[in-house]
């Protein structure tokens, strides 16, 4: 087995031996996982630079990641699924993702479970390391792997970063965020370029060399490398800024593909004396990525990651949430996992699971490529909030850009919009300011909670890899019924609302030219060149502006409010033309409908009334309870879950209406 010992450092109850339901407690294990690979195993093989990693005396790559595990205290008492949650950036996940917990204010807080729906359920949820780039920080989630060498010297190269401030600042490292740096290995390069621009998909302009430096913040004894770049009387708020410089030290990133292919195969398939203290008790592995994991599941995908080292399947169901049509640098030569752009992306085609063709470039392909061909596709869920279709790319996963129609689907693939929300689940009552990176909206943060439609998805899941019901079909818009309409024909619709900034700039992805080892997993020609964009759809929307196509929930189906997946900075935080989440997560916003007729005479709304929608309270009531009764029926959502759709539907009515 690949996975040679776990390391434990604790294990305690979960919440000091609270009860969930018929499972009972849960056990909260903490420690370190140990892995050693064959890098001449075919399974290892399309790892970039494996083959520059410093082996032992067996011949193996030695890595290791930090875990913790949730599982039955009494281990027949579980639904013999493991579910992985893909950590974001070492972050945890799933506990707000599909257990409506906090999220919790540092990474070291204790664990809460929320309403506990995983541990009624019966899940061994397992968070395991696998990004190389997360910092030394307590309670995150973090990853050891070596560096690539070169006859015995560290790799050296070129690198971009991208950066945007939303508070005043002149200096920011070398990496993407708070991740590890990739330190300069030359603090003096005159080749390194610093570039400035306001949209992403707009032309880059140089800022004088002498204007900025690549420089240590700390003395030289903590950093001795430059490890951050300085500007000159500061970076503008909301600007796009983009470095190149030449990095010495390139982590081998790509072994985080066998990091969470091995902790799955591992439960599934080893034994009490190889150290699987879980033998018998897990039966299926399904994962599960948020963004920045979900594309980073898209990744592991295409390349073709999930047989392990004896051709065995180690997931059996990959959920890839809010992921869009993008995937990232997970498997690239000086790569950084964190970063999230699609404007600066180096690899983006193929979009689809099923085969399609680029008519501009020649290229064909489709994602599901090396998994059909290995005759070994897990059941995959891509899920998507109407954020990434703003963005541009959500809608290339499920259309033939060639010809402009709908990409047929693999049987063992779903595809799913979740109607009228943004990136992260929204919030009720609304939010104005982003805690986690002081971002502002033009208008107040869109408030869908789309937790119940991942519930439903999760549990369909777990019934699909266990063969006994099919899921729901995909739901998202469509060029056959009209329901996918271009991102610059729909934009325009809501230019009269009341208070309303639209972008200066709809987005479309660009094809990027990074060079010709791009295959090899190297980006040779840095800033990239800039081709032709891919066309952008979007949901059509309906007269309250609402989106006509997907799962759509009551707030959007039976709507007191305007629900999107786009939103402007607000000029406190720069840029005001730009969308929010060019850096970061993407952001709708939410405004309710005119109470009344006179309200929308008085403001010269567009949109119809609240009381010309429904003439009382409980009529608007008896639709919302039939429309979350329809979602169940056809098994989108949960039947547990009923029950607070409408209590919160009601709030809002109560809120926004006439009535209140």
């Amino acid at each position: 087995m690949t996975v040679t010992r776990f390391v434990i450092e604790n294990k305690v109850l979960l919440e000091n031996g609270k009860e969930y339901g018929d499972t009972g407690t849960y056990d909260q294990i903490k420690g370190t996982v140990h892995f050693e690979v064959d890098p001449m195993s075919e399974s290892n093989e399309r790892i970039v630079d494996i083959e520059l990693a410093p082996r032992n005396s067996d011949g193996k790559v030695e890595f290791s990641a930090d875990f913790v595990m949730l599982t039955p205290s009494d281990s027949d008492k579980g639904n013999g699924t493991m579910f992985l949650d893909v950590v974001n950036r070492g972050n945890k996940t799933v506990l707000y993702g599909f257990n409506s917990a906090d999220r919790p204010p540092d990474p070291s807080s204790p664990i809460e479970s929320g309403n506990g729906f995983l541990m009624r359920e019966g899940y061994t949820v397992m968070f395991c390391g696998w990004q190389a780039d997360v910092p030394d920080i307590p309670g995150l989630i973090g990853f050891s792997v070596p560096e690539a060498y070169l006859n015995g010297e560290q790799l050296s190269g070129k690198v971009m970063n991208q950066y945007q401030a939303n508070v005043d600042t002149s200096v920011f490292p070398l990496a993407d965020r708070y991740h590890l740096k990739n330190s300069a290995a030359n603090e003096t390069e005159l080749e390194a370029e610093l570039m400035v621009q306001d949209q992403p998909n707009g032309t880059p302009q140089p800022i004088e060399r002498e204007k900025w430096s690549l420089v240590r913040v700390e003395d030289s004894e903590i950093e001795p490398d430059a490890s951050h770049v300085h500007l000159q009387g500061g970076f503008e708020l909301g600007r796009i800024y983009k470095l190149v410089y030449t990095a010495k030290g390139s982590r081998i990133v790509g072994l985080g593909f066998a990091a969470v292919r091995d902790i799955c195969s591992f439960f599934k398939y080893a034994t009490e004396e190889d150290g699987n203290f879980l033998e018998g008790d897990i039966h299926h592995a399904i994962s599960y990525g948020v963004s920045q994991t979900g594309r980073f599941l898209r990744q592991y995908i295409h390349t073709g990651m999930n047989l392990d080292e004896s051709s065995r399947p180690a997931m059996d169901g990959i959920i890839a949430h809010v992921g869009g049509g993008m995937r990232g640098e997970f498997n690239l030569r000086f790569g950084q996992p964190s970063k999230d752009v699609c404007y600066i992306i180096p690899e983006l085609f193929p979009f689809t699971d099923t085969k399609q063709k680029d008519g501009v470039t020649g290229k064909e392909g489709g994602l599901l490529d090396r998994m059909i061909d290995q005759e070994n596709v897990p059941k995959i869920m891509f899920t998507n909030s109407s954020a990434e279709y703003w963005r541009g790319d959500a809608a290339l996963i499920h259309t033939n850009i060639d010809d402009i129609s709908d990409a047929p689907e693999h049987n063992n693939v779903r595809r799913y919009h979740f109607s009228g929300t943004q990136h992260g689940s929204g919030k009720y009552p609304l939010e104005t300011v982003r805690d986690s990176d002081s971002v502002r909206g033009n208008l107040p943060f869109n408030g869908v909670n789309y937790t119940p439609i991942l519930r439903g998805c999760l549990s369909n899941m777990n019934d699909w890899v266990k063969g006994k019901k099919e899921p729901p079909p995909s739901n998202h818009p469509r060029q056959d019924d009209g329901s996918a309409i271009e991102t610059k024909n729909v934009i325009g619709k809501f230019s009269k609302v009341p208070g309303i900034r639209l972008p200066d700039r709809v987005l479309n992805p660009m094809r990027l030219d990074y060079g010709n080892e791009q295959h090899l997993g190297r980006t040779i020609k840095l800033p990239p060149d800039q081709g032709e964009t891919y066309p952008a759809f979007v949901s059509d929307v309906d007269e309250t502006l609402n989106e006509i196509a997907g799962i759509r929930l009551p707030d959007v189906s039976v709507p007191v409010t305007t629900n999107t997946g786009w939103n402007t900075r607000h000029p406190l935080i720069g840029n005001e033309g730009l969308l929010i989440g060019i850096t970061g997560g993407l952001a709708g916003w939410t405004v309710p409908l005119p109470a009344t007729d006179a309200e929308k005479e008085e403001k010269k709304d567009p949109r119809p009334s609240i009381e010309s929608l429904y003439d009382s309270k409980d009529t608007y009531m008896r639709k919302v309870r039939e429309s979350a009764r329809k979602l169940i029926d056809e098994r989108y959502i949960l039947e547990e879950d009923f029950e607070g759709i409408v209590h919160v539907c009601e709030q809002k009515y109560d809120e926004y209406s006439a009535s209140k």
